[in-house]
């Protein structure tokens, strides 16, 4: 015989049949949303893997040429300019001039084409 503490428990558990009702669309809806969620995930991972694996590695911009390809040519420089410093990249230079009036310039050269590429004046 059930005591009356359980008896209350028992009456407790049980649901009525509207709230049983709401309780079984809720676990519905969330499995539904679940599911939804589950799939978006997926799709993500599905297209992060594809684009790993489509990719193709990168080509360098510029060749170096090589010993044997020599590359001659001739830059043009103002009267009285000095070069203050240089950087390489690929086949093109940087070249950072201080000019006879004491302005200061960053020129760009292309090494095939032997052409100006950029001009930037450097203001104090």
């Amino acid at each position: 015989m059930a005591t009356p503490q359980e008896q209350e428990d028992l009456e407790q558990d049980e649901l009525d049949p509207a709230a049983e009702r709401v309780r079984r669309k809720m676990v519905r809806f969330m499995a539904i949303n679940l599911g939804i969620l589950f799939a978006a995930v997926m799709a993500v991972v599905l297209a992060f893997v594809y684009k790993t694996l489509s990719s193709r590695p990168e080509e360098p911009a510029a060749t170096i040429a090589l010993p044997g390809d020599p590359v001659e040519g001739k830059i043009v420089l103002p009267q009285g300019a000095r070069i203050v410093s240089q950087g390489l990249d690929g086949m093109r230079v940087s070249l950072h001039l201080r000019l006879a009036n004491g302005g200061e310039e960053l020129r760009l050269f292309d090494l095939r084409s032997g052409r100006m590429i950029a001009r930037f004046v450097l203001e104090p």
